[in-house]
């Protein structure tokens, strides 16, 4: 009987990180004329996402996984106003043809800012990984309640059901997160190690100064009356 092996359901634990303080070097002229688009196909230079304000910016595998489903799940629970009261933004980038952000948002029901980089230009440029690295010493996933069988199917069904048949982006590129602005000042940065690497919400939302708290989790919640 072949070896059962279980998913991989671990994330970097949060002593990797500093409060304000990035992890990774990184120089943003390289990538600030670099355009990005929005769901109609309208291009403006990466550099107009933190010109004026902080931005909290999230790079996505791409828009068939899983793991990134259930990330982007989550960030469509962020507050509108718990954002506008700390002064940020909140940009999701895919890698994807501009024409896969309307349904990816339907699906997750995130309603603050998504555009793509459809040449990974900037994943390129800021050296996000490539290929998947795995740690033993990591925190299970807040975020991914998918199991791994299970939603690869579902990706793969969404693949094939999509007006566009592809796999919306490099299957093998890497995400990651960066707090910057505003103008080029990073106030930290995040690369995505392997699907389930994505920086907790919370944390990510503390570092860029937003002060309300929120709850990811599915556990049932006790009201008192």
């Amino acid at each position: 009987m072949a070896e059962l092996v279980l998913p991989i359901t671990r994330q970097v634990s949060k002593e990797k990180w500093k409060a304000g303080t990035p992890t990774i070097d990184i120089n943003l002229r390289d990538v600030e004329d670099c355009l990005i688009y929005d769901r109609c196909g309208v291009s403006f230079p990466f550099k107009n996402l933190y010109q004026d304000s902080k931005s909290v910016i999230i790079f996505v595998r791409n828009f068939l996984c899983y793991s990134c489903k259930d990330y982007v799940d989550d960030l469509s629970k962020v507050p509108r106003g718990a954002l506008e009261e700390a002064g940020i933004r909140l940009v999701v980038i895919g890698q994807s043809a501009h024409q896969h952000i309307e349904p990816f948002c339907l699906l997750t029901g995130y309603s603050h800012e998504m555009y793509v980089d459809p040449k990974r230009s900037i994943y390129l440029k800021l050296g996000m990984k490539r290929e998947e690295t795995f740690t033993a010493s990591a925190l299970p996933s807040p975020h991914v309640k998918s199991g791994l069988f299970m939603g690869q199917i579902k990706s793969i069904w969404r693949a094939m059901t999509s007006p566009a048949f592809d796999f919306q982006g490099d299957l093998h590129q890497q995400g990651g997160a960066i707090i910057v602005g505003p103008g080029s000042h990073i106030h930290f940065c995040h690369f995505d190690m392997n699907r389930l690497d994505h920086m907790p919400i919370t944390w990510l939302l503390q570092l860029a100064g937003v002060q309300q708290s929120l709850d990811f989790s599915d556990k049932p919640k006790i009201i008192h009356v």
